[in-house]
């Protein structure tokens, strides 16, 4: 997998670690030319081109249009939106993900301009300060720029009406898909036969709606 890193501060280098880590592909586009000597010397020169990653030219030398993902995470606003249209309407790249600094901007981050998904930082704090105090056992991971849809995790409690039961016999909301179970160091692929234990970490791709039921399937719900 290719991926294309527009910005190489905190957040850019962060997920370039994760992506070497990981055996992929990346190149990062950085414009200040002091930090980009830097990530040349931490990730080598064929990882970093030295430009504005709104530049159609600098993303043609990048090969954008080769790209599988395309993610736009400088701190500027103007910048990751601009950067995430052309990647998507001038050299189709199938998946563009875009940083929203400011909370205000956030309506903007749309399909129309070519994001498929936007990290809103703010927006997931917010959330995970009010689920802190509604929802015990639920926090959101990332919310999704379409649909109402967001990537969660929830911890199983001990009195958890889904301890003990296998996943097949749990009645999870329609609107909600369970993605990965974490069990002490141990990451497990559900399946219908899985059970559930108390301290589980379980990852779901749910709507909001489904959110109320998840926190009474493994929250302290148990008579």
């Amino acid at each position: 997998m290719k991926v294309i890193i527009i910005g190489g501060g905190q957040v850019g280098t962060y997920m370039a670690d994760l992506l070497i880590k990981n055996k992929c592909q990346f190149v990062i586009i950085e414009e200040n030319r002091q930090r980009a000597h830097k990530l040349k010397e931490r990730y080598g020169e064929d990882h970093v081109l030295l430009g504005n990653g709104t530049s159609p030219t600098i993303l043609e030398s990048a090969e954008c249009d080769k790209a599988d993902v395309v993610t736009c995470v400088t701190g500027a606003d103007e910048v990751n939106l601009v950067a995430s249209t052309i990647a998507k309407f001038e050299f189709q790249a199938p998946r563009v993900i875009a940083r929203v600094n400011n909370p205000v901007n956030a309506w903007l981050f749309n399909l129309g301009m070519g994001v498929d998904a936007s990290v809103n930082q703010a927006d997931i704090i917010s959330h995970m300060v009010v689920e802190e105090m509604s929802m015990k056992s639920l926090m959101t991971l990332m919310q999704l720029s379409r649909g109402g849809y967001s990537i969660i995790q929830l911890t199983v409690q001990e009195q958890s009406l889904a301890v003990g039961k296998a996943i097949k016999d749990i009645r999870l909301p329609s609107s909600c898909l369970m993605i990965a179970i974490y069990r002490g160091e141990t990451m497990l692929i559900p399946h219908g036969n899985t059970s559930i234990f108390p301290g589980d970490k379980i990852m779901l791709f749910s709507d909001s709606k489904a959110h109320e039921k998840l926190d009474e399937l493994f929250g302290n719900s148990k008579a």
